[in-house]
């Protein structure tokens, strides 16, 4: 009897690498389920001090997603594709999530390029009374420039220690996801 349980494929980077247009793509492309990190989050994920937390070490069994851990756990055991994509930002870094992964890439797309990208989508949808919302992202780059921005190095290089590919450089999404896709039909089948 052989095992047709499907092959995880995680999807992991700092937040604006993007993870989940990486992932929703290839999804389609091989018609398969995904997962996405943020859609299993809620307010006891991450430790409450997050700059406390980076300064001791930033061990990442503190992020906790038992809803995510839970949901993979029923794809695994019900779904017949060949693969299911997930958007897990640490690879297999954190214990509950390291014997459900099978291949994680990192997508190492440049600091700068990253927080573009979370401004562009904080301030995409910027109407009438913005000052919310720009209050919002004041606040997050007050972050980033305080502890956000080293706590997303710090991740990336305990994830690019113990993962399959590494996508580098500042690359479309097509030039992402067809690299992934050329490397999955080599190395996951």
């Amino acid at each position: 009897m052989t095992n047709n349980k499907p092959q995880v494929i995680a999807i992991s980077g700092v937040s604006g690498a993007g993870k989940t247009t990486a992932v929703k793509f290839l999804a389609k492309h091989f018609t398969c389920p995904y997962l996405l990190f943020d859609d299993h989050t809620d307010s006891h994920t991450y430790p409450q001090d997050m700059k406390r937390w980076l300064n001791h070490g930033a061990n990442l069994d503190l992020i906790q997603t038992p809803k995510f851990v839970s949901a993979l756990q029923k794809l695994i055991s019900t779904d017949n594709s060949s693969f299911i994509f997930i958007e897990e930002p640490f690879g297999r870094e954190r214990d509950p999530m390291s014997l459900l992964v099978d291949y994680v890439v990192l997508l190492d797309q440049p600091l700068e390029l990253c927080l573009s990208r979370i401004i562009k989508r904080h301030t995409a949808n910027l109407t009438g009374d913005s000052s919310a919302s720009l209050s919002s992202m004041v606040n997050f780059l007050d972050k980033y420039h305080d502890h956000f921005r080293e706590i997303y190095i710090s991740s990336a290089n305990k994830v690019r220690q113990n993962c399959d590919l590494i996508i580098s450089g500042n690359r479309s999404t097509k030039e992402t996801t067809s690299a992934i896709i050329d490397w999955l039909k080599t190395k996951a089948n």
